[in-house]
Formats: structure tokens, sequence, C-alpha cells
């Protein structure tokens, strides 16, 4: 009788072993991938934070560029407003240019770029071509103030003193809003200043009494507030002071030009405008 080999009754019950080890083995597995899906969703989800001043799509979503010009006497508050557009909109870039009004106003009828203008009085955008508007709004008024450098040297103490031989004075020019409104004020009061100097733009006019070279300048109390202490303001009364309007006037249909614009009103904006002496529109 022959002794059966070695290996004989074992060798069924292998592939049994390894399928029964096997089947565990898959499903503790696809247990672990999912898992491993499942943990990922809230990692996605918590990504993806709003930006400042909207949500994140509607930040991301906006391209281009805007061009403003924009009166002098809004240099300050407008690169405030730039500076914060562009951190809430980084597709966006807000390309800024500053002057007189008036020339401004040329300008763009002339053909000069321009999405937006914001004009120093609604009568300065009085010139410009209609068929390029296509909205205009208000967002600031304004009043003059008189400049004098910190320790007046000539003296002055109300809008009458401006009239004295001694008292060198500089006004905008009569072409530009700040001009125009000091003459209309100066009528007002009765007054004749002695006026040494007129120039381009009310920036230009308060750098006269910056430098030392002037007594006195009129310009608008937003100037007098953005100079700090490189000047003082002297209050016109306001049985004689006169008041600007300032329109911001919309001359492109971008999304992009359409959201500054909307910024520009919006109650952020115009906080910012009225943190730099601008009154309310």
């Amino acid at each position: 009788m022959s002794t059966p080999r070695p290996g004989t009754h074992p060798l069924p019950r292998r592939p049994l072993l390894r399928r029964r080890v096997a089947a565990p083995a898959v499903t503790a597995l696809t247990a672990l991938l999912l898992a491993a899906c499942g943990s990922s969703t809230p990692a996605a989800s918590t990504g993806g934070s709003a930006q400042p001043g909207g949500s994140s799509a509607s930040s991301s979503s906006l391209q281009g560029t805007v061009t403003v010009l924009a009166a002098a006497s809004l240099t300050e508050s407008f690169d405030a407003l730039k500076k914060d557009f562009e951190a809430a909109h980084p597709g966006v870039t807000v390309e800024t240019s500053y002057g007189s009004s008036a020339t401004l106003v040329q300008q763009v009828n002339n053909g000069a770029p321009a999405s937006v203008v914001a004009l120093a009085g609604t009568a300065a955008a009085e010139p410009l071509d209609k068929g390029m508007v296509k909205d205009t709004k208000t967002f600031a008024t304004n009043v003059l103030e008189i400049a004098v450098p910190p320790a007046n040297p000539g003296g002055v103490t109300s809008i009458a003193d401006l009239a004295k031989p001694s008292v060198k004075v500089v006004l905008c020019a009569d072409t530009v809003p700040c001009g125009k409104a000091a003459q209309t004020t100066f009528t007002k009061a009765g007054v004749v200043p002695n006026v040494v100097s007129k120039e381009v733009d009310v920036k230009a006019t308060l750098a006269k009494v910056k430098l030392a070279e002037a007594d006195a300048a009129v310009v608008y109390h937003s100037d007098v507030v953005a100079a700090k202490d490189a000047v003082k303001g002297l209050t016109i009364p306001a049985d004689v002071n006169t008041s600007l309007t300032y329109p911001v006037v919309t001359l492109a249909d971008d999304a992009a030009t359409k959201a500054f614009v909307a910024y520009v009103l919006s109650a952020e904006g115009l906080a910012t405008v009225q943190s730099f002496g601008f009154g309310a529109p």
C-alpha cells in the first residue's frame, strides 16, 4: 500500500484561503479610498473665501482698465479710492490723471481716452460733449477756504484782509472752477484782493503758500485738509462763501467702469471722499 504524496490534500485549500483573505482586504481598501475622498471635500470648500468688497466670484470676474480723469482737488481722495478698489478687484487697473476741470473736459472733447470724469462743480461739466455721457451722478460738495502759511506772516484773519496791499494773494485762474468760485465770493464780500498770481489749478495755487511765495490763497476746504500742517485754514463766512457740487460722469459702459463708479457712490466710497474734507452730496 503506497503512502499518499505530501501536499495532496492542502492543494485545493490554498485558493480558497487566498479568496477568503482577499475579499476583506479589498473591502478595507475601498473603505479607505472612500474615506480619503470624503475628507478632501471640506478642505476644498473652505479654500474659497470672499474677496474684500464682494464675493470672490464677482471680484475675480472683473477685468480691464478704468481711466479716470479727476479735478486736482480730488487727488488725495481718488488716490485712496483707486487703491481700495484695485485691492478688492485684482483684475482691474485704475489709471488716474488730475488737473483743472476745464482742461480735463477739453481733453475729453478732443478725444483723450477716459472711462470716468470727476469734476469740481456741475458748471464745469456743461461743455462736455453730451453724446459721450452715459450717466452723471453727484458724489460730493466743497466750499472755499483761505490758506495761509502756518506762521501767517501776512497777519490774515478774515477775507477783508486779502485787500491789503501788504498781503500777497494767489488765486486759481479765472477759467477754472476754483478761480470762478473765488471771484463770486469776493463779489459777494465786496472785497478786491491784492492778487499777485493766478495759477492753473487749485494744487498749484496752494503750492505758492506752501513754498512761502504768497501770504494767502483761496482754495477749497478739502485742499486745506489734505495739506495738513503745511498750511493753516481760515474759514470764509457762509453768507459770502461759494459751494460747488461735484459730479462723477460715466463715459464708458464696460463692467469695470460701472463697478468703479458704483464704488465711488457707495457708502464706503463716499466716506473715503468725505474723510478728505468734502461734504456730502
